[in-house]
């Protein structure tokens, strides 16, 4: 089955009787209903508006949330000492992973949402449906990165200093993306990567074969989730040990800042999981049984495509909710675009060194944010 070249469907998609020359099947179920028919494809949204709406609402709030959130955490990070460690660096190249869909193939999505139709031709469909699939992939495993990561920091102490070094990790996040890259690669030649008039992406199409689209699932996501579930049980398995102090020795070890930075991450990879499971068990459900593909509801397959899209900007929230380190800094970084009209007034009264961060403030004289985004500690005498 081959792909109806996108460059003419600026012409196709302006004929009245929109006819759904797209590809038939995605990684969810086919679409059987005949063309002009209510619900075929590139009509089924039109008839009801506020779904249109609602699928453009989102990713636009994806978008936004996702470029301001993951600018925000690498920013930190490089900002921040206490943040500049070892395992962050998967952080940042989950970041960037995040960031790759929001710069370039969901502003496409958006821009097919509002034509009702695929504009930007054969190489944007293409590339589009690449990024995607570099950026999931590329997400899972480097949350694969993170689990193994914490596990070596908290199961095995000893160890972590050796193979967790600066240049180890360097090495550790560079094979991550050779890896992705590796997985990503065989779409190109099985010819899987279609437009979807469903869901007004360029995805993975389940049709192309049940078999690759097993291995993919499979690779992709349940081998890595299976990894990092175990990771994190063992974890748990040694809090719950030092807390009950069945291992009292192992109690130093476990500091709270560690386990709030652990929690972080074990959030991290739940949204992860239940944002793109729904999308990976049908089309896993479908390439086992094709006849499923008639059972499965339309909505779902729309909602699921959509809710793993809005994972994508989820991370960044997390991390400042939950890590006082990025809240911390994100307010430094914040507060050097809200200007505000008084100067810094130091918590004690006066002038020179404060003991807790004082709010942040606009000098109007010096043209300079000061207090939390400031390098100094210092703060200046009241006007």
């Amino acid at each position: 089955m081959r792909l109806v070249d996108p460059r003419h469907l600026p012409q196709l998609m302006s004929l009245e009787d929109h006819e759904p020359t797209m590809v038939e099947g995605t990684l969810g179920p086919r679409n059987t209903t005949p063309a002009g028919e209510e619900g075929a494809p590139g009509q089924q949204h039109q008839s009801f508006p506020w779904v249109v709406t609602l699928l453009a609402g989102v990713l636009i709030t994806t978008i936004v949330v996702d470029v301001i959130g993951n600018l925000l955490v690498i920013v930190s990070v490089f900002r921040n000492r206490k943040l500049r460690k070892a395992g962050n660096a998967f952080v940042v190249s989950l970041a960037l992973a995040d960031l790759v869909v929001a710069i370039y193939p969901y502003p496409l999505v958006l821009t097919a949402i509002f034509h009702d139709g695929w504009i930007a031709g054969y190489i944007h469909c293409q590339i589009s449906g690449f990024l995607m699939g570099l950026s999931v992939i590329g997400s899972i495993f480097n949350i694969t990165g993170i689990a193994i990561n914490r596990y070596c920091y908290i199961c095995h102490s000893l160890k972590y200093d050796k193979l967790f070094s600066n240049s180890n990790t360097m090495c550790y996040v560079v094979l991550v993306w050779a890896l992705t890259i590796l997985a990503i690669v065989p779409n190109w030649f099985v010819e899987s990567l279609q437009y979807d008039p469903r869901v007004y992406s360029c995805t993975f199409a389940q049709s192309v074969s049940s078999l690759y689209t097993i291995t993919v699932v499979v690779v992709h996501f349940i081998l890595p989730i299976g990894i990092v579930t175990y990771c994190y049980l063992r974890i748990w398995i040694l809090v719950i040990q030092v807390r009950r102090r069945v291992k009292p020795d192992s109690r130093s070890k476990i500091k709270p800042h560690d386990l709030r930075n652990f929690l972080t991450m074990f959030v991290v990879f739940v949204l992860f999981a239940v944002c793109w499971a729904p999308l990976n068990l049908i089309g896993l459900a479908v390439a086992l049984d094709s006849r499923l593909s008639r059972a499965i509801p339309e909505w779902l397959f729309t909602a699921s495509y959509f809710m793993a899209y809005f994972n994508s900007c989820l991370n960044a929230v997390v991390y400042g909710v939950l890590n006082h380190n990025f809240r911390k800094e994100y307010k430094r970084i914040l507060c050097c675009f809200v200007p505000l009209r008084h100067r810094l007034v130091c918590p004690s009264g006066r002038s020179g060194l404060v003991a807790r961060p004082p709010p942040y403030t606009w000098d109007t004289n010096t043209h300079r944010c000061e207090g939390l985004c400031a390098s100094a500690a210092s703060c200046s005498n009241p006007i």
